[in-house]
């Protein structure tokens, strides 16, 4: 790489990270730790491209970012964040930034954005239509995997593509539908749902040549339960004057994959093709347990909002709800956060009552630890192939290394730190690691450590 790259964090250990591997790259680097410096060096003409952070002691880097826009049009800035959201990523990409990153964020992928922005340094952006406006935060979670999902909406939520949203029952395929509504320049127009399943022929035409109005969002939820008669129609309303004049946009969402009921003929190709123009994963819980703690959380706001009880839960509780297994993905999460709030007799909820609800629930239980006479080997290797599994004949998502040694360490540090009535020394001499190897485990996992005293 060769350029001048503007680093703007008020982390110095980011700084520092950044500047030698971007030296190393063979760019020149100036960092600073605030916005009012940056902003200097970029009317004075230095950089050909910025990296900055969004919170800093004197400013919002997102806030900046129009002015650097209308100043220096040709200069890429990637925007780094650990406020993880759709609505970040969504502010970053129609404010102008050249791409968006979530923090943690890997180096070398890092690193491969900046060689892109330093290539195509002195072209001008597309100037996004409109801005979308922080109304909070539809989708919870900061997991790797959903940020994936952010970065597709920002970059699709104020285009006209058609979008076929693929995901397990129960993962929030309907909320990231109208979320891609809510969240872009259709937010005025008018969203209609229709069940696939129940949808005739002419239902469907009344729909979406009556009903619809400009700029409208059409939900097609379930389109694998599209009958034979409404594909045809659904082909012909896509393809006619009407509704592209309308600028009607399909949004279609799916738990069942369509490739195979082509092949079946069960359903058109080319429908198929009309509406997946930009397809959208949304992964299981499974493949995201970082989030389910924060989603946990959440659920209890909505509860209070709702008219519910207000509640909290113990930290140690949420632990347990990490490591337990949700074949209902986040709805699951969701019903069983209800139950908890309406039964539990405390105003927090605590970690016998989530053990016994766990138990209690017919899809569900509290993992075991294996016994003494069965090999860990044996547990964990019946745990993988479970995985694979009910991921039928379809991979997992790339990362599952890491993803299965999070899930073994994750419990592992837990009932060690709950052994120890969280005495941090005593847990790294019983795990044979050090102390500052632990404290970055229990950092990584984002586990609440309390210390508690023995009871005579």
């Amino acid at each position: 790489m060769d350029g001048t790259v503007l680093v703007a964090d008020d982390d110095r250990t980011i700084r520092t990270v950044l500047t030698q591997a971007l030296t190393r790259a063979g760019c020149k680097v100036r960092a600073t730790s605030n916005t009012t410096t940056l902003w200097r060096w970029i009317e004075e003409g230095e950089g050909d491209a910025v990296i900055s952070d969004v919170m800093m002691p004197d400013g919002n880097g997102l806030d900046l970012l129009p002015a650097i826009r209308r100043k220096r049009p040709d200069l890429p800035v990637i925007v780094i964040s650990a406020q993880n959201t759709v609505v970040t990523a969504i502010r970053a990409t129609d404010a102008g930034a050249f791409d968006y990153i979530p923090k943690p964020f890997d180096l070398r992928d890092l690193l491969s954005k900046v060689s892109k922005a330093l290539a195509q340094s002195g072209q001008t952006p597309p100037k996004p239509e409109q801005s979308a406006t922080d109304n909070g935060i539809p989708l919870v979670g900061g997991s790797p995997a959903m940020q994936e999902v952010y970065r597709i909406v920002a970059r699709v939520v104020n285009t006209d593509l058609n979008v076929l949203i693929m995901g397990a029952s129960g993962t929030g395929k309907d909320l990231l539908a109208k979320s891609l509504h809510d969240l872009g320049n259709r937010a005025g127009s008018q969203f209609l749902r229709l069940n696939c399943g129940t949808v005739t022929p002419d239902q469907l035409d009344a729909q979406v040549l009556i009903n619809a109005g400009q700029g409208a969002t059409v939900y097609m939820d379930e389109l694998s339960e599209l009958s034979a008669q409404s594909q045809i129609h659904l082909l012909n309303l896509t393809q006619s004057d009407s509704v592209q004049s309308l600028g009607i946009r399909f949004v279609s969402s799916t738990s069942r994959p369509i490739l195979p009921l082509i092949n079946d003929g069960v359903f058109r190709e080319d429908l198929f093709y009309r509406l997946n123009v930009m397809p959208i994963n949304l992964p299981p819980l499974r493949d995201r347990i970082e989030d389910i703690a924060p989603l946990a959380q959440h659920f209890l706001r909505v509860c209070a909002d709702r008219g519910m009880q207000v509640k909290t839960i113990a930290n140690s509780a949420l632990e347990l709800m990490r490591v337990a297994s949700w074949s209902g993905n986040v709805r699951a999460l969701e019903n069983f956060v209800q139950r908890l709030v309406l039964l539990s007799p405390d105003d927090e909820i605590n970690t016998a009552f989530v053990a016994t609800a766990l138990k209690e629930q017919s899809d569900q239980s509290v993992p075991n630890l294996p016994l003494v006479t069965e090999k860990l080997s044996a547990s964990v290797e019946a745990h993988v192939k479970r995985y694979f599994d009910l991921h039928g004949d379809a991979l997992p998502p790339p990362g599952l290394y890491n993803r299965i040694l999070r899930e073994v360490e994750l419990p592992l540090l837990v009932l060690s730190l709950s052994a120890t009535r969280g005495n941090q020394i005593k847990t790294a001499e019983l795990l044979g690691i050090n102390r500052n190897t632990l404290r970055k485990k229990i950092k990584e996992h984002d586990i609440q450590v309390t210390r508690t005293k023995k009871m005579m």
